[in-house]
């Protein structure tokens, strides 16, 4: 039987005709372009809330003496309102804060007067720790001063500065609780004790705890 070998060949011929065309088609699809995976980041730590404004109450001690267990401590109290912004990893404000002083008893030369009425107007800087704020707060504070039996004083305020530290402690979304040290330094007061007119460097420590409500 004779066999026809001119079909065989051409398809031959085409099949080998077309091989390049393939080898090119499969590399092309290797080198195509492709989405590089999705990178991972890390998701950023929860705020402590602890930006916005608030109000508060506060109550505490009041000392000319810095030992907690002098005893000539009154008893003080007032309120208090601010803001707190997060920036940076740290908490900065404002606060203005009025208290009654409860008569703390300062000392002058030849006697003693007491204190008040105080305004104080602060500055906050402090680091968060999740929902405990430790600070330390600056600024200055207006004092009313009163006449006693063994020293009259000046009328009206006198200025002075303060320094103090605290920490506060979130309760829910709303409310937290602190406690604060103030030192506030008031200079050149004039007192007359009955005998001579003389000026003081007075200064006084208060410890309180307080509740705000934020905003």
């Amino acid at each position: 039987m004779t066999m026809n070998v001119k079909p065989f060949a051409l398809a031959m011929i085409a099949a080998i005709s077309a091989t390049p065309a393939l080898i090119t088609q499969a590399s092309a699809a290797d080198l195509a372009p492709y989405s590089d995976a999705p990178s991972y980041n890390e998701p950023a730590s929860a705020s402590g809330g602890w930006t916005g404004p608030y109000v508060g109450l506060h109550a505490g001690m009041g000392s000319d003496k810095m030992s907690p267990f002098s005893g000539d401590k009154e008893f003080m109290g007032g309120i208090q309102g601010g803001y707190n912004a997060e920036m940076g990893g740290a908490v900065v404000g404002g606060e203005l804060e009025l208290s009654h002083m409860g008569d703390t008893e300062v000392d002058v030369r030849g006697g003693e007067l007491k204190e008040r009425y105080r305004v104080a107007a602060k500055g906050k800087v402090g680091a968060p720790l999740g929902d405990t704020l430790l600070y330390g707060t600056a600024g200055v504070a207006m004092t009313s001063l009163r006449d006693t039996d063994s020293a009259k004083g000046p009328d009206g305020w006198k200025p002075g500065w303060l320094l103090g530290a605290g920490i506060e402690q979130n309760i829910n979304s709303n409310l937290s609780a602190k406690v604060e040290y103030n030192y506030v330094r008031t200079n050149d007061v004039r007192s007359f004790d009955g005998a001579r007119t003389s000026k003081s460097d007075i200064g006084d420590h208060t410890i309180k705890a307080g509740v705000n409500y934020k905003f």
